[in-house]
């Protein structure tokens, strides 16, 4: 028989717990979202919102009165993960500093965010097992990052801007060859469960100065073809 502490009775203390249950609606909300980033992170999008509901101690239908399906869960979840700090853009593009620790602090600050277990682990069930989910990051992406650095990285050096507003698909390579290093710190730590550096800010740097050693010379052969072409 389970032992209770002197004057306390069974409805005594299930009084307390509902008590204790009894949140604002703007606070469970929170709770259920928190939740549910790290029950995807852990299960992926299989998981169940009936486990959901068993890990916070609540019934599904209470679950369903602020997310009325599990589709719209995971858009709440996909929306709190995956913010976007507009500030980044205007490091990458503030002339007024070198290109290099521009670029530096861009992706610091860009893998303080996204070198995380949720986002890591989200993204890449996502990317499994919900087409098409990852697309509209992915697009902010390349017209948010990948095209303003390609424009950096030619003003930078004296080279033409690229041709139109957009980039080609090679120059598109070679700036994905940047962002996938740094991504895959994170794939290596929080899907492969392998060691990673402790001194990411030195990693990425590191992985900075060898792009710009290279990028430049690579533009400027890109523009040769196609100017031969």
């Amino acid at each position: 028989m389970d032992e209770k502490e002197p004057g306390k009775s069974a409805d005594s203390e299930g009084l307390v717990k509902s008590t204790t249950r009894r949140l604002s609606p703007e606070v469970r909300e929170k709770q259920i979202v928190q939740k549910a980033i790290e029950h995807f992170a852990t299960c992926g999008f299989s998981g169940s919102t009936r486990e959901l509901a068993r890990q916070l101690d609540v019934t599904q239908p209470l679950l369903y009165r602020y997310f009325p399906s599990k589709e719209a869960l995971i858009d709440r979840v996909y929306e709190e993960v995956y913010q976007w700090d507009t500030e980044w853009e205007a490091i990458i593009k503030d002339r007024s500093e070198p290109l290099q620790p521009r670029l530096v602090r861009f992706y610091t600050s860009y893998a303080s965010v996204i070198l995380r277990r949720e986002w890591i682990r989200i993204f890449v069930f996502a990317g499994l097992t919900r087409e098409g989910i990852n697309d509209r990051y992915l697009a902010k992406l390349r017209e948010r990052v990948f095209i303003p650095v390609i424009a950096e990285i030619r003003h930078a050096h004296g080279l033409a801007p690229s041709s139109g507003e957009t980039i080609n698909e090679k120059e598109l390579e070679l700036i994905w060859s940047l962002h996938a290093s740094i991504f895959y710190i994170g794939v290596r730590k929080w899907i492969y469960d392998l060691p990673v550096t402790e001194d990411i800010d030195a990693q990425i740097e590191q992985m900075v100065d060898a792009f710009l050693n290279g990028s430049p010379h690579v533009l400027q052969q890109l523009d040769n073809d196609l100017g031969e072409n």
